[in-house]
C-alpha cells in the first residue's frame, strides 16, 4: 500500500514540477478547475484517508494542516477561479508535501494487522488498509485531471 502510494506521489510531482507556478490558479474555461484546487485537495484527501481513518485525527494535526485548508479542499468544495480565495500555490505545496511526509513517517511502523482493521463507513473500502489503496487510487485519478489541466493551457504531456 504505501508503495502504491509512492508511486502515485511520485507522478503527481512529476506534473506539478513540470508546471509553472503562474499556472496553478488558471482555468481552461469556467466551472472546471485549476491545479492549485487539485493540489489542495489531494492534501485533504490524503490527511483524511492516510492519517485520519487510519489513527484518528489528532490535536496537534494543526500543524500539518488548519481546519480551514480541510474545509476549504475538502469533499464538498468547489474550485473557484479567484487566487485570492486560496492560500498561495506555495502554501498549498507545502502542506501537501508535509502531509505526505507524515504519511510515509506514520504508516511505514505500523503491523500488518491494522490493515485489516474497520475504518469509518465509505463507499470505496470499510478497512484500514482500504482506506490506503483508494488513497493511491484517488491521488491517480486526481494526476490524470492535473494532465489534462496542463494540456488545455496548452502545456505538452509528461509521462
Amino acid at each position: 500500500m504505501l508503495e502504491s502510494i509512492c508511486r502515485a506521489r511520485d507522478y503527481t510531482n512529476r506534473l506539478l514540477d513540470g508546471t509553472s507556478p503562474s499556472d496553478w490558479f488558471r482555468m481552461p474555461q469556467e466551472g472546471v478547475s485549476h491545479i492549485a484546487w487539485q493540489v489542495g485537495h489531494l492534501a485533504f484527501a490524503q490527511y483524511s484517508l492516510a492519517l485520519g481513518r487510519i489513527r484518528g485525527k489528532r490535536p496537534d494535526d494543526e500543524r500539518l494542516v488548519s481546519a480551514a485548508f480541510l474545509q476549504k479542499f475538502g469533499r464538498a468544495s468547489t474550485p473557484v477561479g479567484d487566487p485570492k480565495a486560496y492560500p498561495s500555490g506555495e502554501e498549498i505545496r507545502g502542506v501537501f508535501d508535509a502531509i505526505h511526509r507524515q504519511v510515509l513517517e506514520e504508516i511505514s511502523v505500523l503491523h500488518d494487522a491494522v490493515f485489516d482493521e474497520r475504518t469509518d463507513s465509505h463507499s470505496r473500502f470499510s478497512t484500514k488498509g482500504g482506506s490506503l489503496t483508494w488513497c493511491a487510487e484517488h491521488e491517480m485519478m486526481h494526476a490524470g485531471q492535473i494532465g489534462l489541466l496542463r494540456r488545455l493551457l496548452g502545456q505538452p504531456p509528461l509521462w
